[in-house]
């Protein structure tokens, strides 16, 4: 079986690596760009990879819409974890919302990429969409663990209604709209979601109780 030689040092498997982050990258600044000019040859122009070596990673442009999208998800998604875990169930809000409003107040590619409804692209509508979904499950999810209460309708309207008010906050906050600070709009949000009543201390009961 032949081997594949190093090229200047670097093996094969890392120089697969190197191209597909650089795409990525290219990628996001594509989309989130004043001209969202993504085409093929733009992308490979923007990271100078070679048109062969895109289609060697991504079968077309949906693909690869997709793959830029779901890197900066899935890097939001183990730092907040990571910063979520690190403090007691009283300081996880907080840990949370600082996290994401860091991440996204330090690169704007990445607040626009997730929450800019003026970006239009088929692809990132549905993945935000998905994604919306998916935050609502894990809120869910939160709030039986701190509320210590079963799984319930309420507690999935309530999750839905928290993610929806959360990405339209940060959405104005990046357009300017809302003119808080990082720091104010951390302890804003915070505020909110420790305040937030469960929804049987809220009243909530179903027809019949």
């Amino acid at each position: 079986m032949s081997q594949v030689r190093p090229y200047r040092g670097v093996a094969a498997a890392q120089r697969v690596a190197d191209r597909h982050d650089r795409l990525l990258v290219a990628g996001l600044d594509l989309l989130t760009g004043p001209d969202a000019d993504l085409t093929v040859r733009a992308i490979c122009r923007e990271s100078g990879i070679a048109t062969r070596h895109f289609y060697e990673a991504f079968a077309d442009k949906d693909e690869f819409v997709s793959a830029v999208f779901d890197s900066v998800v899935a890097r939001i998604a183990a730092t907040t974890q990571e910063a979520v875990a690190s403090v007691g169930p009283a300081e996880q809000n907080r840990a949370g919302i600082t996290n994401l409003v860091r991440t996204i107040g330090e690169d704007a590619r990445v607040g626009r990429l997730l929450f800019d409804s003026t970006l239009s692209n088929a692809v990132l509508v549905r993945k935000r969409a998905e994604l919306g979904g998916f935050f609502a499950v894990l809120a869910g999810q939160h709030a039986q663990t701190v509320l210590q209460q079963d799984d319930s309708d309420e507690i999935k309207a309530v999750a839905h209604f928290v993610v929806g008010g959360v990405s339209q906050t940060i959405n104005g906050w990046l357009s300017g709209t809302i003119g808080l600070s990082a720091d104010e709009l951390i302890d804003l949000l915070t505020s909110v979601l420790d305040t937030f009543p469960a929804p049987r201390r809220a009243g909530a009961q179903r027809p019949g109780e």
